[in-house]
């Protein structure tokens, strides 16, 4: 009988009480500390990947027409160019020599060590493989018959690219302003996310017929 009673009073009964309301308040918390915990990790691995991995742009302006238009959104790709070269017919952002605040989207014509000579609306590139120069053949991503102007010829160090905008007659590119520093260079067009019909990845390197 003493045991039952010890089992009812009401002393017992309280700190029974107080103890189990604690239990989900101790749940609370953990909860909310693993919940402060994860969204940590969500901001420092945004910000890693907005700002050391990948980086957002939208397209100003008609110099990359046909293949990039005025407000599309692009995904640039800041990492790739630590393992290897930019390539040829890559399309990359960089900073524009004249001002560094602002950045332009062009392709990659010509690479370091070469000379690029543009004449009579042809583009010929010579280097070690082609020292008598192939002419460039770009009817893989521009119409045929397109006339490229004025003539300019570069020959370029090791550390610099030749780039000019798809949309010929429309660009401001290293025709005018001259051939791009490597260390200008950003990255290149990864995914184009908008808008929507028009989604794609850009992940093949270039292969030209004349090379």
């Amino acid at each position: 009988m003493k045991n039952f009673w010890e089992k009812i009073k009401p002393s017992r009964w309280l700190a029974r009480k107080n103890e189990e309301t604690l239990t989900p308040q101790g749940g609370f918390k953990l909860a909310a500390l693993e919940f402060i915990k994860l969204a940590l990790f969500a901001f420092i691995t945004i910000f890693l990947v907005r700002y050391f991995l990948f980086k957002p742009f939208y397209v100003r302006g008609a110099s990359m027409e046909p293949n990039f238009f005025d407000k599309e959104y692009l995904i640039i790709d800041e990492i790739t160019y630590r393992w290897r070269e930019p390539q040829r017919g890559e399309i990359i952002v960089f900073r524009y020599p004249g001002n560094r605040k602002e950045y332009f989207l062009k392709r990659i014509i010509a690479l370091p060590g070469e000379r690029v000579k543009i004449k009579n609306g042809g583009i010929t590139i010579y280097n070690q493989e082609y020292p008598d120069g192939f002419v460039l053949d770009e009817n893989i991503y521009l119409p045929p018959g397109l006339q490229n102007k004025p003539d300019v010829s570069y020959t370029l160090d090791n550390q610099h690219y030749f780039v000019m905008g798809d949309n010929r007659g429309s660009s401001f590119d290293s025709r005018y302003f001259g051939p791009v520093n490597k260390s200008e260079v950003v990255g290149r067009v990864f995914l184009r996310g908008w808008p929507l019909n028009r989604l794609r990845v850009f992940n093949k390197v270039l292969e030209y017929n004349n090379q």
